[in-house]
């Protein structure tokens, strides 16, 4: 019988990793980091459960790293398989995993000069070598046709709408001649938003993994542009500089979208713009290649007035200089990674702009508990970086219309797409509030059986 194991984001948000085994065989489907709370990120220390090298083949449903940044730790610790993504994703894990290990790098050997670890000699989670040779193991599959990974498993992706080559995947199990279906539904994006297509839901599942980050809520309503015009109004009149930790994939893309709709409009003064992400950077650009992920609008407008990501004065600043020339500049827009303030350059313009009552930060997006971001958000008057305590003057603001998760209508929208109900559905990818609300609305509206993942926990598929 084929087997279901949680690896990750079971009760919390991050860590995504599902094992599949059927036929002596074995599929991991994501291989995400743990972020947040600090319980959680020794996770990512820990062995797994399972040795890496009886794992046969892993499959991402998107790049982000809470979905592919544990696959440095698996193929170092033995995992020799393929490992299968549609050719976005295939991308995009190019330019994050090599991040994120450069970022670790850099963390443990800051955290080695302040003296503020614990450990010593402090060692990071990988290396960009240990990134590299994970990367040599990535093969690309259609974008939406089925692909045929073993006798056990073929497995087709649908738009998530989430980020650039974000699917939802459709696993057909096959065993002792009788086949089962099983849908991941990776991280579902929102409906009618900018540059990217619509969530696609798969016509059928017999059993069902869907995310609950927000389970609980829907997003506010009102305004994107009025609210993010706002926020850049007020700060240019105060001579200040807004800085936006954001998501190098996908919602720093968003802002420069909607900061261009702005300038456009003449709505905004047309402030010194800098993405100082090279992740950012890079990712940007294959927004502009992967053109079967637009949505109309976005398309038309390319057609009509160029390139919509293209703002009067943005700097694309790659290098750590030119980084560090930014902190010269008054008054400027800096979009830098990461989007809950975990690490990575938007730490020093945190460090240089957070006492400076001028200064706004707009965080855009779910901010894990344990976070720096979930700290500014929940109103903290100092914020902990590099061994020090740093005071939080500047203005703080949340847009959560900008989230590229989908709210709780959205998720039901997307469970909607369904011809039939599935045999069971787990709730996944959640914090225990918007867990436990999906669940219940699931249960109640739809009459579905649902249930509320646990770590750790086998299940059969029957």
């Amino acid at each position: 019988m084929a087997k279901l194991t949680f690896l990750g984001a079971a009760g919390t948000v991050t860590g995504s990793k599902y094992l599949v085994e059927a036929g002596g065989k074995k599929l991991l489907v994501d291989c995400g980091l743990f972020q947040g709370e600090k319980e959680l990120r020794l996770r990512n220390w820990a062995p797994l459960p399972i040795a890496p090298a009886t794992i046969d083949w892993a499959v991402l449903t998107h790049a982000h790293i809470d979905h592919t940044g544990y696959l440095p730790r698996l193929v170092s610790g033995g995992f020799r398989g393929p490992i299968y993504a549609d050719p976005a994703t295939c991308e995009l894990a190019r330019v994050l995993l090599p991040d994120s290990a450069h970022i670790q790098e850099e963390d443990a050997e800051h955290a080695e000069h302040k003296g503020y670890s614990k450990h010593s000699p402090v060692l990071p989670l990988y290396t960009v070598e240990e990134a590299q040779e994970a990367l040599t193991r990535l093969r690309e599959i259609p974008r939406s046709d089925p692909f045929r990974i073993s006798p056990e498993f073929s497995v087709r992706g649908y738009d998530a709408g989430h980020i650039l080559g974000s699917s939802s995947l459709e696993l057909t199990i096959t065993e002792n001649g009788r086949t089962v279906t099983v849908v991941f539904s990776g991280d579902i994006g929102r409906f009618d938003q900018p540059i990217l297509n619509n969530p696609h839901t798969p016509p059928r599942a017999d059993y069902l993994l869907c995310e609950s980050t927000y389970g609980d809520r829907d997003h506010p309503g009102g305004s994107v542009l009025d609210q993010l015009a706002g926020v850049v109004n007020r700060v240019a009149k105060r001579g200040g500089s807004l800085v936006i930790p954001g998501f190098a994939v996908g919602r720093i893309q968003t802002l420069l979208y909607l900061l261009r709709q702005l300038e456009i409009a003449g709505r905004i003064p047309r402030l010194p713009t800098y993405v100082d992400s090279p992740m950012a950077i890079t990712a940007t650009d294959l927004y502009m290649e992967h053109r079967e992920d637009h949505n109309a609008e976005f398309a038309r407008i390319e057609r009509e007035t160029g390139d919509p990501l293209d703002l009067h004065d943005v700097h694309m600043t790659r290098s750590v200089e030119e980084s560090k020339q930014i902190n010269r500049i008054a008054s400027c827009v800096i979009l830098s990674a990461s989007g809950m303030a975990t690490g990575g350059r938007v730490l020093h313009h945190l460090e240089q702009r957070l006492p400076d009552a001028r200064n706004a930060v707009l965080l855009v997006g779910f901010q894990a508990a344990g976070t720096r971001g979930r700290s500014l958000a929940d109103g903290a008057k100092t914020l902990h970086m590099f061994g020090t305590d740093v005071p939080v003057r500047a203005e703080i603001v949340e847009m959560h219309q900008l989230s590229a998760h989908a709210g709780q209508s959205e998720l039901l929208r997307w469970l909607d797409g369904f011809e039939a109900p599935p045999k069971l559905t787990w709730l996944v990818h959640g914090e225990p509030p918007g867990l436990n609300a999906l669940a219940g609305l699931v249960r109640q509206r739809d009459q579905w059986r649902a249930e509320i993942a646990r770590y750790g926990q086998t299940v059969d598929l029957q």
